[in-house]
């Protein structure tokens, strides 16, 4: 049995001079809500326009893109145990935020069902526009000073040059999460590979871009049956029509096969498998 949440509601909990606390049914379109943020000028979340999928599942990917992640904002959330039934409050601590990561994809896995998500915005909070792909698209845009609006077009706009449409095509975004590795492994990497493509990330190590990754193994675009990586982007998994799960699993596994051949490097999937 599916149970599809539709709890669809924006509810402002208090407001001062310098934040605002808006609870948000779990069941609200993700972007819708992200528009309402944008009409309220409330920052925060512009960077993450266009993410598909619902409130309540936002926390438990800790989604993110452009420099940000939800954890940036969120307050707490509510959520059934669905072994008692009983509501429970769980703060930003108790979710365990990791990079793509929280406890409901962990020990608390299929545990509980997310009914309300609670985020708190600065409303004098600085914007994110270090992410590379945002500052070209505004200098194209011919924007010097950006507000929210135009950092949400701007995202909206990459996404969609880059990313297949999921009502056209059938995907789950970005497939595989961006592995990190100490910083020495980087740099033996980059000897061999001097266009790798790395971050600086917490701890000391070093972020990869796993799209480029899977790209320079020669998946990018390329289609065995009906499956393959986008051939825009390719850390993006895709359906072309009659590929049943399995052989989606599949094709990752051989993709992840040929990173770990070539690079050394182990690639982990972002996606819960059911």
């Amino acid at each position: 049995m599916i149970i599809r949440n539709r709890i669809e509601f924006v509810k402002k909990i208090s407001e001062d001079e310098k934040q605002v606390f808006i609870s948000v049914g779990a069941g609200l379109n993700w972007h819708s809500f992200v528009l309402y943020t944008i009409e309220q000028n409330f920052p925060g979340l512009e960077n993450l326009s266009l993410i598909p999928g619902c409130v309540g599942a936002a926390p438990i990917q800790n989604i993110g893109a452009y420099g940000v992640e939800v954890k940036n904002t969120f307050h707490e959330l509510s959520a059934v145990d669905l072994e008692d039934g009983s509501l429970r409050t769980f703060n930003a601590k108790e979710c365990r935020f990791d990079y793509r990561d929280s406890i409901f994809k962990q020990e608390a896995r299929n545990r509980y069902a997310i009914v309300n998500v609670t985020f708190r915005f600065n409303k004098k909070a600085s914007l994110n526009t270090t992410y590379g792909a945002i500052e070209d698209q505004l200098k194209i845009m011919n924007i010097s000073h950006p507000t929210i609006r135009d950092i949400s077009n701007a995202v909206i706009t990459i996404r969609k040059n880059k990313l297949p449409d999921p009502e056209i095509i059938g995907n789950a975004g970005s497939f595989f999460k961006n592995p990190e590795i100490p910083a020495n492994l980087y740099n033996k990497l980059k000897e061999n590979f001097p266009d790798i493509i790395g971050y600086p990330s917490p701890a000391g190590k070093i972020k990869l871009a796993a799209g480029w990754l899977i790209e320079q193994c020669g998946w990018k675009g390329k289609r065995i049956a009906n499956t393959g990586m986008h051939e825009r982007q390719a850390l993006v998994l895709v359906n072309y029509g009659d590929a049943t799960g399995n052989e989606l699993i599949v094709h990752a596994l051989r993709v992840n096969e040929s990173v770990q051949e070539k690079f050394g490097v182990v690639l982990e999937m972002e996606v819960n498998i059911i």
